[in-house]
C-alpha cells in the first residue's frame, strides 16, 4: 500500500517581499521537519511492511510440475494423494507415470526428469542406487487369485495353477508381481502351467476381466479396484511372501520441494488411511 500526502500551504498576502519570503520558507520547513518525526508516518510505514509480508506469507506454497513415477497397483491412490496436494496448492500441478517398477527404474536411470519414484518392491528401487534419497517402506501388498466373474475354470487354490488344461496368466518375472508369484510357486513346491505373462498388474487384472484367461495373481489391492469385474480368491499361503513398496525423492528432482511434500504425504497418517482403504497394509 502506498501512502499519499497532499498538503496545502496559503500564504497570506504580506506587507513586504521579506515577510513574505519568511512566511513561505517558514511553515515548509516546520511539515517537512513534522512528517519526518512523526509517530503516525513511521507507524504507517511499518504497518504496510508487514501488511506485505502477510500476503507473501498467505501466497507461499507449492508451484510448478511434479513428476510422479509409481508403480501400476499404486494407479487409484496415488492419483487421490496428488489431486489433494494440487487442491492445496493452486499453482502445482502433478503428473503421474505408472507402470511396472522395473520400466520406471528404467526411465530413472536413462535420465528421465522425475520428482519422486515409488516402486512395488526394494529390489526395483536399488536399481536407480544413489538417484533415490533416502528411500522408505510406505505400504505393503499380498496375491490374490483372479477370475473371470463366473469363474469359468472351476479355480479353487493355488495349486490349480498346476492344471495344464486351465488358461493361466501372471506377471511377467522380472516385475514385482511376477517375481512375488515366483517365489510363491518355489515356497510351494509348485510347477507353474503357463500360457502368458502380463507386462504389469494392471496388465494381468485385465486379463481375467476379458476372459483371456481361466485365473491369474494380482495384488489385492488391484483385485479390489475391479470390483465385480472379476471373482476374487484368497489363499492362505500368499501371506508367506509380501511386497513391501518403498518411496524417495529422486536426487536429481526439478522440483525438490515438491517431491519431499508428496513423499511426506505418502508417509502421513492420511496418506496411509488412502492406502489403507484401497487395501494396502501398513509397512513391516
Amino acid at each position: 500500500m502506498k501512502l499519499r500526502r497532499l498538503a496545502t500551504l496559503t500564504i497570506a498576502a504580506a506587507l513586504s517581499v521579506g515577510l513574505a519570503a519568511c512566511s513561505s520558507s517558514s511553515p515548509s520547513t516546520d511539515t517537512a521537519d513534522d512528517d519526518a518525526g512523526s509517530p503516525s508516518a513511521e507507524a504507517g510505514t511499518e504497518e504496510t511492511g508487514s501488511e506485505e509480508e502477510t500476503t507473501s506469507d498467505e501466497a507461499a506454497g507449492l508451484s510448478g510440475d511434479l513428476v510422479v513415477l509409481a508403480a501400476a497397483s499404486l494407479t487409484d491412490t496415488f492419483t487421490e494423494l496428488g489431486e489433494q496436494l494440487e487442491a492445496e496448492n493452486p499453482e502445482l500441478s502433478v503428473t503421474f507415470s505408472f507402470a511396472a517398477s522395473s520400466a520406471l527404474a528404467e526411465q530413472v536411470n536413462s535420465g528421465s526428469p522425475a520428482d519422486v519414484l515409488a516402486t512395488a518392491s526394494a529390489s526395483t528401487m536399488e536399481q536407480v542406487g544413489d538417484l533415490a534419497v533416502d528411500p522408505v517402506d510406505f505400504a505393503t501388498n499380498t496375491l490374490v487369485i483372479v477370475t473371470p466373474p463366473d469363474n469359468p475354470g472351476g479355480i479353487t487354490g493355488i495349486q490349480d495353477f498346476a492344471n495344464p488344461d486351465l488358461r493361466l496368466a501372471v506377471c511377467a518375472e522380472e516385475v514385482p508381481c511376477g517375481a512375488l508369484s515366483a517365489k510363491i510357486f518355489a515356497a510351494l513346491g509348485i510347477t507353474p502351467s503357463l500360457d502368458s505373462y502380463a507386462e504389469d498388474v494392471r496388465a494381468a487384472l485385465t486379463f481375467a476381466e476379458q476372459g483371456e484367461v481361466d485365473a491369474t495373481l494380482v495384488y489385492k489391492t488391484d483385485a479390489i479396484v475391479s470390483g465385480d469385474g472379476v471373482a476374487t480368491i484368497e489363499f492362505p499361503e500368499a501371506s508367506q511372501e509380501v511386497n513391501d513398496y518403498p518411496i524417495a525423492a529422486l536426487a536429481e528432482a526439478p522440483n525438490p520441494e515438491a517431491a519431499a511434500a508428496f513423499v511426506e504425504l505418502a508417509l502421513s497418517t492420511e496418506g496411509r488411511a488412502v492406502l489403507e482403504a484401497a487395501g494396502f497394509s501398513p509397512p513391516q
